[in-house]
């Protein structure tokens, strides 16, 4: 009896391993993930996701390569809008729009895409349509780039060469500056002008806290971002082409008024870091 009793248990332990091997097995291959580290997702391992190459972008972000056939793609078209500026529209195709992955691993065919106005960045890209207010284009014509990016901010790549879509912009506003303008909001814009709420984020190497999300406000409201950065860097919000120097381990702040509809993220320039996004309506 001990004898048979033995062996029942023995089998039921085999069970419970085989059950559990199957269960791990079904995370690893099912439902994508986004909890690894940048350039550590399951798929990378497979080597479904491309091989990293040594080359990079003005950012550092690496090339990840992927072979031709079944590759992502983009196509640029550039619209006036009727009211202001141009509605940009990214046509991808074997590809897919993430935003809740960003930071997560690499996904073959996912990601986002960076704008950019010459050699420029302007905008990370959520979605298939973007606005370009004027305001954002010096006088004359322009190279308008879109190049896509997977969610570990690696770039998608085919033959070495990033992919990516160009097309001309052609404005007849301001001659002064450069698109993502450069200083100040002059009166109030930065410094400790009135706020109708304060937005304090801390930057610690590749570590934004709080965590990056999305901030409701109403058109007209005043928000104060106060930015603490362990390293030298420039907070930028895009869209409404306003910055300012952060210097390593002190507090900037920069306030504005948002009189402008949309969604605008808020980025540190040299480390291409993603601190918030500004949802007004």
């Amino acid at each position: 009896m001990r004898g048979a009793a033995g062996v029942r248990g023995r089998l039921a332990r085999a069970v419970v391993v085989a059950v559990l091997t199957v269960g791990v097995a079904a995370g690893c291959g099912g439902r994508p993930t986004t909890h690894h580290k940048p350039g550590t997702g399951h798929q990378e391992a497979s080597g479904s996701a491309g091989r990293l190459l040594d080359r990079a972008d003005e950012s550092g972000h690496r090339y990840r390569q992927v072979d031709a056939d079944g590759a992502p793609s983009v196509d640029l078209e550039v619209r006036p809008d009727s009211a202001d500026g141009w509605n940009v529209r990214l046509d991808v195709s074997d590809f897919r729009f993430t935003p809740d992955s960003v930071g997560g691993g690499a996904l073959p065919g996912r990601g986002h895409a960076h704008l950019y106005l010459d050699d420029h960045k302007i905008a990370r890209v959520y979605g298939e349509w973007y606005h370009l207010p004027e305001s954002a284009v010096p006088k004359g014509t322009h190279r308008l780039t879109a190049r896509l990016y997977a969610d570990d901010h690696t770039v998608w790549a085919v033959d070495g060469e990033p992919i990516e879509s160009t097309a001309d912009v052609t404005s007849s506003g301001r001659e002064d500056g450069h698109a993502g303008g450069h200083g100040h909001d002059g009166k109030g814009a930065s410094g400790k002008a009135s706020a109708d709420r304060t937005v304090t984020i801390s930057v610690d190497g590749k570590n934004v806290q709080p965590p990056p999300g999305r901030l409701e406000f109403k058109k007209g409201q005043r928000v104060r971002l106060t930015v603490t950065s362990d390293r030298a860097d420039t907070l930028h919000v895009h869209g409404y082409d306003k910055e300012v120097t952060l210097p390593a381990g002190r507090a900037a702040t920069l306030t504005l008024t948002l009189d402008r509809t949309g969604l605008f993220e808020v980025e540190t320039h040299e480390s291409g870091l993603l601190l918030t996004q500004l949802v007004v309506r």
